[in-house]
């Protein structure tokens, strides 16, 4: 994998502070001509690129950022704009809140708008049916962009994400654990790296247990509650799983329901995880085991990126943090209610 070279290389490779080698690539009449030589032929010689977003501000501000999600209702959404909110505040900036409801069309849009100079930058959980990684890979380099939650893979990109991989493998795990031998994988994110980490971590715990792996459900894209209810009974009446574990929370209501109509009892016959922030969780009935993610933190880790950039201060994408969602066992997956 190619290095990612960054400011901080090269001030650690000419053994000089990362202000000095900003400011010799910048030009600044403070730093000698002997060290801005030095500091501009370890860069072409190790290929650094300065980040357009970074370097190339508009030096218009509309103190105005952007955040573009698949749905406000949603209750990890709802967290995440709360603590994008309280950073915006702390720089006396405005935040405006766009919607795709899943639709890649929408989003692809929205963005196109967002580069005339409306908004100053733009912070993104992409939809699942995102799959046009040049129209991205052309968009950070037009305006500062940082995704969470959803991210794709893409050079350069700037991303807040959370421990996917490994909580898919401790809830899968923690099913078998409680006694499931057929334990699925209902995936609803699987054109996004998110969803293939998440996929991943739940096939190798399956491999560490000895366990057979059903093929996975993959979401299509509905968003008629009948057809995924459908879509959800059909998958587990041919599967006949006595575990489940759901990449994404809409799928939760359509296994109860489904539970009920073949008669299975949760957590008797059939057990269930699901990464999901519902408040409700612990009120279904059985209450409902969660993998829970930061979603105040992540907005407000991803706000906090944006305004590094904006302020035209060094980012490293391959240093930015990694945060842990929990697993919270209930009744839906074994554990005995209070």
């Amino acid at each position: 994998m190619k290095r990612h070279v960054t400011v901080k290389t090269l001030a650690e490779q000419l053994n000089i502070s990362i202000a000095t080698v900003s400011k010799a690539l910048s030009d600044s009449h403070e730093i000698s001509a002997e060290t801005k030589q030095r500091v501009n032929d370890l860069a072409r010689m190790l290929n650094y690129e300065r980040n357009p977003a970074a370097s190339n501000l508009r030096s218009h501000r509309t103190r105005t950022i952007a955040v573009i999600i698949p749905e406000v209702a949603n209750n990890f959404f709802s967290l995440a704009i709360k603590g994008i909110e309280e950073i915006a505040r702390q720089h006396n900036f405005h935040v405006l809140i766009y919607q795709t409801h899943e639709n890649s069309e929408a989003e692809i849009a929205f963005t196109n708008s967002l580069v005339s100079g409306r908004v100053d930058g733009i912070l993104i959980s992409v939809t699942r049916s995102t799959g046009n990684l040049a129209h991205f890979q052309s968009l950070i380099r037009q305006i500062p962009v940082v995704f969470f939650d959803r991210s794709i893979e893409i050079p350069d990109a700037f991303s807040i994400t959370t421990d996917d991989y490994e909580s898919a493998f401790e809830a899968t795990r923690h099913l078998a654990e409680n006694g499931c031998s057929r334990i699925a994988f209902l995936q609803g994110l699987d054109q996004l790296a998110t969803g293939q980490r998440r996929l991943k971590g739940y096939r190798d715990a399956l491999d560490q247990a000895n366990l057979v792996q059903p093929q996975p459900l993959v979401l299509s894209g509905t968003d008629d509650p009948r057809q995924l209810l459908q879509a959800v009974a059909g998958f587990i009446k041919d599967k006949q799983p006595d575990g489940i574990l759901s990449s994404i929370e809409e799928f939760v209501v359509p296994c109860y329901y489904a539970c009920r109509e073949l008669n299975i009892d949760m957590p008797g016959q059939l057990k269930l995880v699901s990464f999901s922030n519902l408040q409700t969780a612990a009120l279904l009935k059985p209450a409902l085991s969660t993998i829970t993610q930061p979603a105040f933190e992540m907005g407000r880790l991803a706000a906090a990126c944006l305004f590094r950039i904006l302020n035209n201060k060094e980012v490293d994408p391959c240093e930015l943090p990694l945060l842990r969602s929990e697993l919270i066992e209930r009744e839906s997956s074994g554990i005995s209610g209070i």
